[in-house]
């Protein structure tokens, strides 16, 4: 592809001015998203990323458009598992409404940061080490067996070892204080529980990325474009989450077509390696791959509201990779409302 220093550039900065957009316009003033301004944010990120899409399809050609495009939608399907942890995350720590998109952002930061890392890691990775593709696809294949396995459950949030961890270490207080950290009380230093939600934020981050890197290097090795397909998939993850908040409940077969997404696409990584070994073996053209999972994540939508029609109280799950020590929920995912948070708060 031959993606130079100029273009890392531009799109460096134009991934920062999208996140400084989103902070100064929008996350700086707590309040409660409606559905039409998250609609209409919705739309604009969608927007963006067709648009540089269709940069990359002008300049490099309709092969790496057609990566770009299909890991764009591969990292789109897999962010919506991570807003079902996130509504855990929220519910879990009773967040009042006007944080979430301050909690979400934090989110989303975090997640690119972290994600540049695993990025850089699995291109050098690649570069020198091609078996890397088979350990990728194994992974992959791996977290869809259990992920298929684990479909009625959500993940153990409440047993993060890192969250408990700072809860006994460190001196806590109850208030939220305006979303802060931190506060400072009669000459010492606390931290609020705006503290864990973000580490819990973080950690699931770190998760998510440990399948979301290796899911897009299936489709493409241009390590510009699974940066490209990540950021853009991940910007407007905050704007995702107020849009379909309420109907998350309602996918119910979500976790069975990302498990199927994986597994294919782990099973298109151990091809491409067999085939740079083997001529005869066959590789799976990108266009079927993006024709494939789009037809995996359509049938799992129709079914998931087939289901639903049919059993209106069948509730969606996350799915988790391991099994969970806590019990199922018998509700779906939900957030305390903000006049109820706030008495919490106080």
């Amino acid at each position: 592809m031959g993606a130079d220093l100029t273009v890392w550039g531009v799109t460096i900065v134009a991934v920062l001015a999208l996140v400084a957009l989103d902070f100064f316009t929008v996350s700086s003033h707590p309040h409660e998203v409606k559905p039409r301004e998250a609609t209409l944010w919705s739309l604009f990120y969608i927007a963006v990323a067709i648009a540089w899409g269709a940069g990359i399809w002008a300049i490099y050609g309709a092969q790496y458009g057609t990566e770009y495009y299909t890991g764009w939608l591969v990292e789109k399907a897999l962010s919506v598992d991570n807003l079902f942890v996130f509504v855990i995350i929220l519910a879990k720590f009773a967040v009042p409404a006007k944080y979430w998109q301050k909690v979400l952002l934090f989110g989303i930061v975090f997640a690119l940061v972290l994600r540049t890392i695993f990025i850089l890691l699995g291109a050098a990775a690649l570069e020198y080490f091609s078996f890397t593709f088979v350990l990728f696809g194994a992974l992959l294949i791996w977290t869809a067996i259990q992920l298929a396995r684990h479909k009625d459950e959500d993940p153990d949030v409440e047993d993060s070892k890192i969250v408990e961890i700072a809860q006994k270490r460190l001196p806590m207080t109850d208030g939220w204080h305006d979303g802060r950290i931190s506060i400072k009380e009669n000459g010492k230093r606390l931290f609020t529980p705006m503290l864990l939600v973000m580490i819990a934020i973080a950690s699931t981050d770190m998760l998510f990325a440990l399948d979301s890197i290796p899911a897009v290097y299936g489709i493409t090795s241009e390590p510009y474009i699974v940066f490209a397909a990540n950021a853009f998939a991940l910007l407007g993850l905050r704007a995702l989450f107020f849009l379909l908040k309420g109907l998350l409940d309602k996918l119910v077969y979500l976790s069975i077509g990302l498990a199927i997404v994986l597994g294919f696409i782990g099973v298109k990584l151990i091809l491409h390696w067999a085939h740079g070994v083997w001529s005869w073996v066959p590789e799976i053209p990108t266009l079927l791959s993006l024709a494939v999972i789009i037809g995996i994540l359509a049938v799992t939508a129709i079914a998931s509201w087939l289901k639903v029609r049919k059993d209106p109280d069948v509730i969606a799950h996350a799915g988790s990779i391991t099994k969970s020590k806590s019990p199922e929920r018998d509700q779906g995912p939900h957030v305390l409302p903000e006049k109820q948070a706030d008495e919490v708060e106080g």
